[in-house]
């Protein structure tokens, strides 16, 4: 027999064939069973996994328009038309003791022939000169006051209510979270819930008021886990941001916003005068973390359509541009106007790549939204 270096015969190896090709069967079976207990655990998962959105590339360097900040124009109030009713004309009293023969209608006077009066065709020499001095002696027409008009920037609060988000990181679902918006006209209160694995709660809240430069912070905290708060004070009064995760302060400037007041700063502006935000438009924005404060350049990228849980919709990208050389935190900002303009999704890429990401989970078309 020639010698084969790779070859064994079956009887050196102490089996017999029949027991040596049933255990090639048994891996085989137990392969299988692995991946049929893969695939019903991906069918499993399916369902609660979200469609993931395009991961938003960095645009076109097109300037069209930089806004600059001013004033606030409310929106006009609208005045009803006050209800006319018609004027009845009045009834004669009756007394009960008259008689009904007293209410015979009196005759009229007998018609008495009158002087002729002069018709439009008819030509009086007297007339050109008296209208020509009732005219000269009759005062001038004034025309009614003209409303000021006010140069300044659309604006519109969005209305209180309580929005729910998926929360997402790396593209993998986590826990809902949740942004509380409260405003009644004068005084708004923002909250935001997002929970993140192996870390805990983190919650963002901003409480102010409502002045001719939009939405105006007057405290900013910030609580991650079980951690204490980081808070900012907004002291218009000494035109001062305090801190109190650090001793220092800094300048309070004019439309200052801390980095969630910003959101609903931005999409009040939208919803007052959508079209100003073409794409290309860019706008400046004075923003307070909880230790310092910074220049956010926020530009319009056009719009775009964002999947949600429930379904498609359209929504206009924003995105937060480089605010010094370096920088790779990235922030991106969907409002969509089937929500009146309220973020759909909220996007911010850290350095390291890790994704926090907030999608809309409620209805996309909600009663008199726009």
């Amino acid at each position: 027999m020639p010698f084969f270096p790779f070859h064994r015969p079956h009887h050196a190896s102490g089996e017999p064939p029949a027991a040596e090709s049933h255990r090639w069967w048994r891996w085989v079976l137990a392969i299988v069973i692995v991946a049929v207990l893969h695939l019903s655990a991906m069918r499993w998962f399916d369902p609660v996994r979200l469609p993931s959105n395009a991961t938003p590339q960095e645009p076109p360097p097109v300037q069209v328009e930089l806004l600059t900040l001013k004033p606030i124009v409310p929106p006009a109030p609208v005045h009803l038309a006050p209800e006319v009713k018609p004027v009845e004309s009045p009834k004669p009293a009756v007394s009960k003791s008259m008689p009904v023969a007293s209410l015979k209608p009196t005759p009229a006077p007998e018609a008495r022939p009158t002087e002729p009066v002069l018709s439009a065709t008819t030509p009086d020499p007297d007339a050109a000169a008296k209208a020509t001095a009732a005219a000269a002696s009759a005062p001038a027409p004034t025309s009614p006051p003209q409303p000021a008009q006010v140069s300044g920037d659309k604006f519109s609060v969005p209305p209180t209510g309580d929005l729910r988000y998926d929360t997402l990181v790396n593209g993998m679902m986590n826990q809902a979270g949740t942004i509380h918006w409260s405003n009644d006209g004068q005084h708004y209160e923002m909250v935001v819930s997002i929970p993140l694995p192996f870390v805990g709660l983190y919650v963002y809240s901003s409480k102010g008021h409502i002045d001719t430069l939009g939405v105006a912070p007057e405290q900013y905290s910030e609580q991650r886990g079980r951690r204490p708060a980081d808070i900012a004070i907004f002291n218009r009064k000494t035109k001062q941001i305090v801190y109190t995760k650090t001793p220092q302060s800094q300048p309070l400037a004019d439309g200052a916003q801390d980095r969630f007041s910003v959101v609903m700063q931005l999409a009040s502006l939208v919803r007052g005068d959508p079209d100003k935000y073409k794409p290309g438009v860019k706008r400046q924005f004075s923003v307070a973390d909880n230790d310092s404060n910074e220049i956010w350049p926020i530009e319009t990228i056009g719009d775009e359509t964002v999947q949600a849980r429930g379904g498609f919709t359209q929504a206009r990208h924003f995105t937060r541009l480089p605010r010094r050389d370096g920088d790779k935190r990235k922030l991106d900002i969907w409002l969509a106007p089937a929500l009146g303009w309220l973020p759909v999704r909220i996007l911010q890429t850290e350095p390291n790549g890790m994704q926090i990401e907030l999608l809309w989970a409620g209805k996309l078309h909600l009663p008199g939204a726009s």
